[in-house]
């Protein structure tokens, strides 16, 4: 897998305890962010069960990770390109028996992945929700994880339940935390600040505030009509903030980030 410098691609997966918190509209937003940048960006569609990456960017791919992990494919065969420039691994959807990678395929995905040999410098994993083996799987490989929440209260009790699970089970000790759809920026660390109390008081971990994304009804609109937010409001306040998170990201990288694709390919092994 080649890159375009001696520290490699930065590697983030973005979840979240509880579906439709706006985690994959974000995933797109943010890779079109980073293509903005002129960044190299690979994005791998891992909700393997209810793809959704190529529909938000109006793609219709013809084969999908399904393909490969059934040895019918190779990744460089399935690669979509987005606006931008975007690469896209699209997954399968409606496809049961995925929603839940064997051992066997794990290791077939890993492979693969050491074999790609297409230049990036951002990969951004956007995995399902909850805390199912996949998603356990593509947050533990990353180098870093992003997990998306809403003021809801079941919001934020499944995000700390997936908070729980990677730090118990896989050691997992840096979560970075996206609020969505808040109302104000007092909503959005409120919510924050009741996660980071949970996850400091049982888990002994203290969690990083990213920042927030504002609730803004166009949202809704960018979806339906398959573009990106952010090429369609350039000048929302989603927009600026959206930027200054992906600046965040690229300017403080985590601690543990070892800047190399292998770190990736090994972790996945290890936890697989």
């Amino acid at each position: 897998m080649n890159v375009n410098n001696i520290s490699g691609p930065r590697i983030i997966a973005v979840s979240s305890g509880k579906g439709g918190v706006g985690k994959t509209n974000f995933v797109a937003n943010l890779a079109l962010f980073y293509a903005s940048l002129n960044k190299r960006v690979l994005v791998l569609d891992a909700d393997l069960g209810l793809s959704n990456i190529d529909v938000l960017f109006g793609i219709a791919p013809k084969y999908n990770l399904k393909h490969v992990l059934l040895g019918e494919k190779r990744i460089k065969d399935i690669i979509v390109t987005g606006p931008l420039g975007i690469m896209i691994l699209p997954a399968s959807s409606g496809i049961r028996e995925l929603t839940k990678l064997t051992g066997r395929h794990r290791l077939k995905l890993v492979s693969e992945l050491d074999e790609f040999d297409m230049a990036f410098d951002i990969f951004l994993i956007d995995t399902g929700a909850g805390i199912s083996d996949n998603v356990l799987f593509f947050c533990s490989a990353a180098q870093e994880t992003i997990v998306v929440v809403t003021p809801e209260p079941t919001s934020i009790a499944d995000a700390y339940a997936l908070i729980k699970v990677l730090s118990r089970d896989f050691q997992e000790r840096h979560f970075r935390i996206l609020v969505n759809t808040a109302r104000s920026e007092k909503e959005a660390f409120d919510t924050f600040r009741k996660l980071a109390i949970v996850a400091d008081k049982f888990l002994n971990l203290s969690i990083d505030y990213l920042g927030y994304l504002p609730f803004d009804q166009h949202v809704k609109d960018a979806i339906i009509a398959q573009k990106g937010f952010i090429a369609m409001y350039p000048n929302s306040n989603f927009t600026k903030r959206l930027a200054a998170i992906g600046k965040k990201v690229l300017d403080n990288p985590l601690n543990e980030v070892k800047g190399n694709i292998q770190f990736f390919l090994k972790k996945a092994l290890r936890v697989g």
